[in-house]
């Protein structure tokens, strides 16, 4: 373990992470909305702690290990959730306590959107885009981003990437140089949150608000500068380009690439994670429409079918966007949508949940297994996209949903034991650990009425979740730790 290279790099890292802060101080400054200050303080603050960690060690440039970087990813997580709660704290407007300002800044950052915010129609401007900003930033990885503009931090960019990159394959680069990699991964960021935010805006949104939820749109984040979200809007075409860039948004950001440097969209067919990925959101956006219809919960098909399209993609993708009130939705509907979330969207993407190749891939092997009883001499391996599989990350995937479902049911056991009842801590813990946003129950919503015990357990599920599970949990082996 070289702790002064992590030392290193976790002093540049918050410097880059204070330059957040003077985004929103113009914001404030330009609608005079009185909250300045609270931004300028935490750039001040930050920019000075980042150089003190960083100016001891400023001449240690040895390459990361894959330990270190590890260490460095969690670490960050950490202190940016800490670090990014110092302007809702220092605020006014809003008026909150230190466990509301991190839940609400590690929410943001790790793109969950659960909230414990009320009235954020009348919050100030700069607030209401620091929150919006946030998702962005934590959307592709801060990390990624300081790979991307920063080569001359003279460490391994790769175990960096590595460590911060969602998916069981983490090994493929899109360009020879890792720096290349993140800097094309972030071209593309850019691309479709500029695309999105020209879209939101001749749709009927302000600036403000079309380069707001483009930011957690894209980012697959779910925050809103109204209290309703898109219901806000009542908008049948916002609705629509909303759903279209929540989809595109939770596609593997390795084919976006790919369809733009051979200029042919069937890269993405040709992949089987993204067929697998539309036929689960068409045949789920297809079944709710038919229930909702069949039960008149709206008064005719097509206004089934748009509830269901944004609502669905919306869950699915862990975005955490609603125009309806799920809970009131008839059968086991609000429950399968949690049920959607923990699939998730493709790895590669700011999407969270299990990811849909790791279900894919579980599929397989079980599918495998079955013909196996039949044929127990057969070498039966498990192809994805005509490739064979290597057996070590099968393992890795098993024992990911291993240990995914075990976090699960001890999550809502802490849950219950804090007061939530059953539906809530469901509903919480799947919220949390899959980056989705809004839960069931007391907490379907808002978690401002949650214990603040449970709002920290969330904390630690959606850093959790954000750095798929491994990433985090290694660092509380002993092997970890020894030489």
């Amino acid at each position: 373990m070289q702790l002064s290279a992590v030392q290193r790099v976790l002093g540049l890292l918050l410097m880059i992470f204070s330059l957040s802060m003077l985004p929103p101080a113009l914001v404030g400054w330009h609608y005079g909305d009185g909250e300045v200050m609270p931004f300028l303080q935490g750039f001040f603050w930050l920019f000075s702690i980042g150089v003190l960690i960083f100016w001891p060690v400023r001449h240690f440039k040895k390459d990361l290990k894959l330990r270190d970087g590890f260490l460095i990813v969690v670490m960050f997580w950490t202190v940016l959730g800490l670090s990014g709660a110092v302007p809702f704290f220092f605020a006014d407007n809003p008026d909150m306590s230190i466990t509301d300002a991190v839940f609400e800044a590690v929410s943001g950052l790790t793109t969950t959107g659960a909230t414990v915010l009320t009235g954020i129609d009348t919050l100030p401007h700069s607030i209401r885009f620091y929150r919006q900003e946030l998702q962005w930033l934590g959307g592709m990885g801060i990390v990624v981003l300081a790979v991307a503009i920063l080569p001359l931090l003279g460490v391994g960019g790769m175990q960096l990437f590595k460590a911060e990159t969602p998916g069981p394959m983490k090994d493929n680069k899109l360009t020879a140089r890792i720096a290349d990699t993140a800097k094309t991964l972030w071209f593309i960021y850019v691309g479709l949150t500029v695309t999105a935010a020209i879209a939101f805006r001749l749709g009927g949104m302000n600036w403000f608000d079309a380069i707001g939820h483009a930011f957690s749109t894209v980012s697959i984040g779910g925050f809103s500068t109204h209290d309703a979200g898109f219901g806000f809007y009542n908008s049948a075409w916002l609705e629509a380009m909303a759903t279209v860039f929540m989809f595109l948004a939770g596609i593997n950001f390795t084919l976006h690439f790919l369809a733009w440097n051979r200029r042919a969209l069937h890269s993405y067919w040709n992949d089987s994670e993204f067929r697998l990925y539309f036929y689960i959101l068409a045949s789920m956006i297809l079944l709710y429409t038919l229930l909702l219809w069949e039960h008149q919960t709206y008064t005719g098909f097509w206004d089934a079918l748009r509830y269901a399209s944004f609502n669905v993609m919306s869950y699915a993708t862990t975005t955490g966007f609603a125009t309806a009130d799920i809970t009131a939705w008839p059968l086991f509907l609000p429950v399968l949508l949690m049920f959607l979330a923990m699939i998730g969207g493709s790895t590669g993407s700011a999407a969270g949940g299990m990811k849909v190749m790791r279900v894919m891939l579980i599929a397989k092997q079980s599918y495998r297994e079955l013909k196996q009883l039949l044929h127990p001499q057969a070498e039966l391996p498990v192809k994805l996209n005509s490739q064979v599989i290597p057996t070590r990350v099968i393992q890795s995937v098993w024992g990911f949903f291993s240990a995914y479902v075990m976090i699960v049911v001890f999550l809502m056991m802490f849950m219950q034991a804090v007061g939530l009842d059953e539906v809530s801590a469901f509903g919480a813990t799947v919220a949390t650990l899959t980056n989705l946003g809004p839960g069931l129950g007391e907490v379907s919503s808002t978690f401002a009425s949650a214990p603040d015990a449970a709002k920290w357990v969330g904390c630690f599920a959606m850093i959790l979740g954000r750095l798929e599970i491994f990433t985090l949990l290694v660092l509380f082996t002993p092997a970890f730790w020894r030489r």
